[in-house]
């Protein structure tokens, strides 16, 4: 087997979150290397990229370069929300991971394509065993998903509750300027269509634990793509993927760093537990751990950032998710999205621009006053809105 390679920084997975990482401190003149065999790939999900993520690249990706799909409008049945130019674009997801590693090389990082077999942490460092041989570092960071290796190695597995699934079909030929949005309350999710360039994502996910095996889930996709016609004679090719969406008690006590080890994005559990939107927390983790890397913090700086700035949004969203998919917000809703102000706050939402620390009181300055009173009057509702320790915004 090869001789070692010394490291600043080994990360592991080279999605958004690790080549993000990577770029910022390749900057910085570290050393790093990512390592993923696999990267850039199309992946099993929306591809829904937030303005507020793009801004977040902006000084590394130009996005008039990749393969996107500009969003104009989010319907939801018989309601349409337009969206600005700004809020959302659907990505192909082997064009945007492509360009952040890119990025990332550009400056210096080194990308191999190598499994990852195995990886010790120490008191004196950090040793990976891949494919192309045997790595030391000095930090790891765990970027590989889900079901994340690093993860098991550092931490524990996320269990069964803590994930959703996702699954769907790949509509090929077909495409659109519109997602399409429904949302269902058995099982608890929502169902989707997100166009690509030259395919639709359309998909169904609900918690893993709710009783629905992928079969079951993937039949409700299918009905609802023929319902809704989205897919026309289009051909449908199937996929599945796991999504961390952790509860409330989850964000209290998540797991994000130790002694020479950080995980980040999906590894880490980084995922609007509502939307199950991931891309731009996994952007924002990536740099945060590069920055506590770059400033001496290391895990107690990384950490500290993440309890600061996004660890709170997320657990009001776990909150708020108990109400959201029941009977009675879902039958409200329709009649709220007539509302032109209710509209303007979806939008927002979808942009990522609307934090749910401040949803209920815009609510209540946007809603018909009888709309407002009976979403509010549902105790699990109004539960949710509230602060932790019961203080509002």
């Amino acid at each position: 087997m090869p001789a070692a390679t010394e490291l600043d920084v080994a990360i592991v997975g080279g999605g958004p979150a690790g080549a993000w990482a990577a770029h910022q401190l390749a900057v910085a003149g570290a050393r790093v290397a990512v390592f993923d065999p696999s990267h850039p790939r199309e992946k099993p999900c929306g591809g829904g990229v937030t303005g507020r993520a793009l801004e977040a690249v902006a000084n590394a990706v130009d996005v008039r370069t990749l393969d996107t799909t500009l969003i104009v409008a989010a319907r939801f049945g018989d309601s349409v929300v337009p969206l600005d130019e700004h809020a959302l674009v659907v990505a192909s997801r082997s064009s945007f991971d492509a360009a952040l590693l890119d990025a990332a090389e550009r400056q210096g990082a080194s990308v191999r394509r190598s499994r990852v077999a195995g990886v010790a942490v120490g008191p004196a460092g950090v040793t990976i065993t891949a494919a192309d041989g045997i790595h030391r570092a000095r930090y790891l960071i765990g970027a590989d998903g889900a079901t994340s290796l690093v993860r098991r190695r550092v931490a524990r597995a996320f269990r069964r509750d803590q994930l959703s699934m996702a699954t769907g079909f790949y509509a090929r030929g077909v495409t659109s300027r519109e997602i399409q949005i429904e949302f269902t309350a058995c099982p608890g999710g929502y169902l989707w269509s997100f166009p690509r360039p030259d395919h639709l994502a359309i998909g169904i996910c609900a918690q893993a634990d709710a009783g629905y095996c992928v079969a079951e889930l993937r039949a409700r996709a299918a009905d609802w793509t023929r319902r809704t016609n989205l897919a026309r004679d289009a051909a449908l090719v199937p996929y599945s993927w796991p999504i961390p969406s952790l509860g409330p008690s989850d964000f209290a006590r998540i797991e994000l760093a130790g002694e020479r080890w950080m995980l980040v994005g999906d590894a880490a559990g980084l995922v609007d537990p509502i939307t199950r939107e991931g891309i731009f927390f996994a952007l924002e983790s990536g740099a945060a751990a590069a920055a506590a890397l770059i400033a001496g913090s290391a895990a107690g700086g990384y950490a500290a950032a993440l309890h600061r700035d996004i660890v709170p949004e997320l657990q009001r969203a776990a909150r708020l998710k108990a109400a959201f998919f029941t009977p009675p917000f879902l039958r409200l809703l329709p009649a709220a999205l007539q509302s032109a102000s209710v509209r303007a706050v979806m939008a927002d939402l979808i942009a990522g621009r609307q934090p749910y620390r401040t949803l209920k009181w815009r609510l209540l300055k946007t809603f018909e006053v009888a709309l407002a009173w009976r979403a509010l009057g549902d105790g699990r509702i109004r539960q949710a809105l509230r602060e932790p320790g019961g203080t509002r915004r």
